[in-house]
């Protein structure tokens, strides 16, 4: 277990600016052609995504991030799904959708993109990617010449959005997915190499979507935000995403770079592990939540760049903000919970005990994301004012302790509505048959309600069953949710068509320019 210092990066940070480390002088270009060197935290193995595959588990955020793959549809700066690989589609039936695809477009490989192409490779997917299955739900494909016709075991009414997930892009299958380097899409670029720490892309000069600006993309993984900040000062990356809040401002109001920003559906969440017992008490559970300083940790933790959360969904969607309510922080109100529980500081240490054991948590989160620490130092200190020990374990191997099951709240950062509806992230989380329902959570209402949710077609009513949903995960404290991202993307002035997206999707594209 470890104790976390928030002084420690800062500190850090200070000591290399003070030693002149930080040179603002660029790095000598010995490649030929236009060349953009990309510093990312979010990409790595610790975030399933070192690789090309869309077919498995989470790389189908690289190869959509960084140009290389495409979806049928995509969305809009409003999380509306657009045509894309697809000219449009026609719903035939409640479960059967209809879509045309562009005359125009070939894969990287040069094969030509067709029905049979996109029903190849969406066979393979839910053959090998038990979310896309669950979420798609596909009883047959049919090619014919430039249309595809999908049918699903259920109503469909989230079948487009669930197309714009980064599992979704449409590979060559001719090609196959054994070697991530080989992996061939319709994007802009074309992988050179490829390895946990760096991506090497070269433009595709036959790109169907017209003329890619840069001939290079160098992506680089910095996880370190020091050693991402003194890249970027030092001109040896030419823009970032996942720079420290407390590093943002060196970039701010400085002609010589741009921030440009985008608020997220990323959430930072806590699940609590209902096969602890002590978490089987709700009110250990509620006690927990209006423990943590929400406000505290989005405003001064992460100096602005969150905004506190009162359910999954951020307030720009309908089902999100104060459509859904819960107790705010309040240390007394805690306290008195516990109380009622029968947890009193019998001995005067601090915590709170029964029988003689302290209540202590075991506090699960990994460091690949910058924010996960910082909440989990500010919730032992917030669980501490209450009188609970929490135990931290931030550890970019917590799938070992998830599966061993030894862990009581696990913290991570989910993007709640990557597909721009709310279904998704309910049947990914909280069904008895959810991937990831870490915590074991069931709720009998909570299972019709999204049922129901999945035949729907109505928007509003889309929306009234999703707010019920949420605000039955808010009364049983199955989740803590704390803050919602706003992504910031800093580069050099003369970086041009690099913007930060809604979705979290859309980085490199054929408009990138130095």
């Amino acid at each position: 277990m470890m104790k976390l210092s928030l002084l420690g990066s800062a500190l850090l940070l200070s000591a290399f600016l003070l030693n002149g480390c930080a040179s603002t002088q660029p790095a000598k270009n010995t490649d030929a052609g236009s060349v953009f060197r990309y510093g990312t935290t979010a990409y790595g193995t610790a975030m399933e995504n070192a690789g090309m595959n869309p077919h498995e588990s989470y790389k189908g955020w690289s190869t959509l991030r960084y140009g290389v793959g495409e979806t049928l549809f995509r969305f809009n700066d409003a999380m509306q799904p657009q045509p894309w690989l697809a000219t449009g589609y026609e719903f035939i039936d409640d479960q059967t959708v209809k879509i045309t695809l562009h005359d125009d477009v070939n894969f990287s490989s040069g094969n030509k993109l067709t029905g049979a192409a996109v029903k190849a490779c969406l066979e393979d997917l839910v053959a090998n990617h038990k979310r896309a299955a669950d979420d798609l739900k596909l009883a047959s494909i049919t090619a014919d010449g430039q249309t595809v016709t999908i049918t699903s075991t259920e109503k469909a009414p989230a079948l487009i959005n669930y197309l714009c997930d980064p599992y979704g892009c449409i590979i060559d299958m001719q090609q196959g997915t054994g070697d991530d380097v080989k992996i061939s899409g319709t994007g802009p670029y074309i992988v050179q190499s490829l390895t946990p720490t760096e991506i090497v892309l070269t433009k595709n000069t036959k790109y169907w979507g017209g003329p890619v600006k840069t001939d290079k993309v160098i992506v680089r993984s910095i996880t370190d935000g020091d050693t991402l900040t003194m890249a970027m000062q030092s001109g040896e990356i030419d823009a970032t995403q996942g720079l420290p809040y407390a590093s943002l401002p060196l970039f701010a109001n400085n002609e010589k770079f741009v921030i440009k920003t985008a608020n997220t559906s990323r959430v930072f969440q806590a699940c609590m592990n209902f096969t602890t017992p002590v978490l089987q008490d709700a009110n250990v559970r509620k006690a927990i939540a209006m423990a943590i300083d929400k406000e505290k940790f989005a405003q001064v933790l992460l100096n602005g760049n969150g905004t506190p959360a009162i359910g999954p969904f951020p307030a720009n969607m309908p089902c999100g903000g104060d459509a859904v309510h819960t107790d705010g922080y309040n240390v007394q109100k805690a306290r008195q919970l516990l109380h009622d529980a029968g947890w009193q500081d019998s001995d005067g240490d601090g915590y709170v005990d029964k029988n003689g054991q302290n209540l202590t948590v075991r506090w699960l989160t990994y460091t690949s994301r910058q924010e996960l620490p910082l909440l989990a130092e500010s919730a032992q200190a917030f669980l501490k004012d209450v009188g609970i020990k929490a135990e931290v374990n931030a550890t970019d191997n917590y799938n070992d302790f998830l599966k061993r099951g030894d862990w009581d709240l696990y913290a991570k950062a989910f993007v709640a509505a990557p597909t721009g509806d709310p279904q998704y992230y309910f049947t990914t989380h909280v069904l008895d048959s959810s991937s990831y329902n870490s915590g074991h959570y069931h709720n009998d209402r909570v299972e019709q309600l999204t049922q129901q949710l999945r035949g729907e077609f109505d928007p509003a009513q889309r929306n009234l069953l999703a707010v019920q949903i949420a605000q039955q995960l808010l009364d049983d404290n199955a989740f803590i949710y704390a803050s919602h991202l706003k992504m910031s993307f800093v580069m050099k002035n003369n970086v041009k068509g690099f913007t930060a997206h809604p979705s979290d999707y859309y980085e490199i594209t054929a408009d990138l320019e130095i």
